[in-house]
């Protein structure tokens, strides 16, 4: 359906719908819709500002994030390829009470997969089993890349619960194996439910992950679960935490292999960075690059800083960030991306926001906000929440130019993707 906007430049059919619910002026209108909202999600930060609700009134409205869709639908009664917005293709009209349910049932569904009681009826578990499992989980990490976090939750935690099966007939060598290889499926779960912005169902499913590591008794895995609870603490902004675990990680025996180390002293430089530590940032990224070199294990999880081009320096680039050093971000950032591939698109996606945001701080705001077009359209395609969180950020960078016209424009280039935040 195409947009139904007046022939005067306006989008007569939001204004006309406006009127009805009897909001007389864009700024009634954007206050009220904002109260609904916050009601109707029970999310305080729900928020649609007259600025916003001006654009939508104009010739060119644009369409709002789904959450904002679901509030229009439920104050006015229409969706909004009936007030006049612009269709994108493949739009399906959500149903709020039926979405939610299904979300329900989701979490409910994927949380038992850690939560089944057993134990279940003896059966006989081959060891190939192992093998199997270790090939799916690499698929999952390629997938992972493609897709982005939502389609794959149900599946990676089914298989989670398999494998929880099985360990509680499995003996000996058998069961140590699917333990390890089940702490990285349940690494995974955590990982797709952060990248999804759910940090509680992160911290559930990194504590699951812990669990098994210890039961593992592979000393490889403890230290890698550690790692993954100061990365949930790193995004909750956490700095002394996330060192607390990344110190605990690298207390570990000195066999621990490279890779772990490597994994806990950039994990470290993060929470460095938020505590505004710019000499320990780039020491520890330091002495994590001494070892890059000598990471050749053949473990199936932990493998980004093999896997990702130029990792370590996107790790600094994301401190220095982090940190307001702006410049700095800036030429690190224009280095990593002539290096990162396109199929890597959800992980491109949230370096162009960080690159974007780095822009701003150095004083370049035209640059930032050509950066940006590409990130949204990749928030838009992947719905990653930590993406829609560096854009949010990359706002936050624009303020000084949010009245001149390339404020304006990067907040047209962000609506779909970041409104209702």
């Amino acid at each position: 359906m195409t947009a139904q906007t007046g022939h005067m430049g306006r989008n007569d059919a939001l204004r006309a719908a406006r009127l009805r619910a009897g909001w007389r002026t864009l700024e009634q209108a954007a206050a009220r819709l904002t109260q609904h909202g916050q009601q109707l999600l029970d999310d305080r930060q729900f928020s649609v500002s007259a600025r916003t609700w001006r654009r939508w009134e104009g010739a060119h409205p644009g369409w709002p994030a789904e959450e904002t869709a679901i509030v229009l639908h439920d104050a006015l009664g229409r969706w909004p390829e009936d007030l006049g917005f612009t269709t994108p293709p493949g739009w399906i009209r959500p149903e709020h009470h039926e979405e939610a349910d299904v979300k329900r049932r989701a979490f409910v569904s994927v949380t038992a997969a850690a939560l089944v009681a057993g134990p279940f009826a003896p059966q006989h578990v081959d060891p190939a089993l192992i093998d199997y499992f270790r090939q799916q989980l690499e698929g999952h990490y390629r997938a992972d890349m493609l897709l982005g976090p939502h389609d794959l939750i149900g599946t990676v935690s089914a298989q989670y619960q398999l494998i929880d099966k099985l360990i509680r007939s499995a003996k000996g060598e058998t069961r140590r194996g699917l333990l390890r290889i089940g702490a990285a499926y349940a690494a995974l779960v955590g990982w797709l439910y952060q990248d999804a912005g759910d940090m509680g169902g992160a911290s559930f499913w990194r504590g699951v992950t812990q669990e098994i590591a210890m039961r593992s008794r592979d000393a490889h895995l403890i230290g890698y679960s550690l790692v993954n609870q100061a990365q949930v603490r790193t995004d909750l902004g956490d700095g002394p935490a996330v060192i607390d675990l990344c110190e605990a990680a690298l207390a570990g025996p000195d066999r621990l292999v490279p890779k772990v180390r490597v994994m806990a002293l950039q994990q470290q430089a993060h929470g460095a960075s938020l505590v505004r530590d710019r000499g320990a940032v780039d020491r520890l990224i330091d002495q994590a690059d001494a070892l890059l070199g000598r990471v050749d294990d053949a473990l199936p999880w932990g493998n980004a800083c093999r896997r990702t081009p130029g990792y370590l320096e996107v790790q600094r680039a994301t401190c220095y960030g982090r940190l307001g050093l702006g410049a700095q971000a800036l030429a690190l950032w224009d280095q990593v991306l002539q290096i990162v591939p396109e199929t890597a698109r959800r992980d491109r996606g949230v370096y162009l926001a960080r690159h974007a945001t780095a822009a701003a701080g150095a004083g370049e705001p035209d640059q930032a906000l050509e950066i940006a077009r590409t990130a949204a359209d990749i928030a838009a395609q992947t719905r990653s929440a930590r993406m829609r969180r560096e854009l949010v950020a990359l706002q936050q960078a624009m303020r000084p130019w949010q009245d001149a016209p390339v404020g304006q424009d990067l907040a047209e280039v962000l609506a779909p993707v970041t409104e209702g935040s």
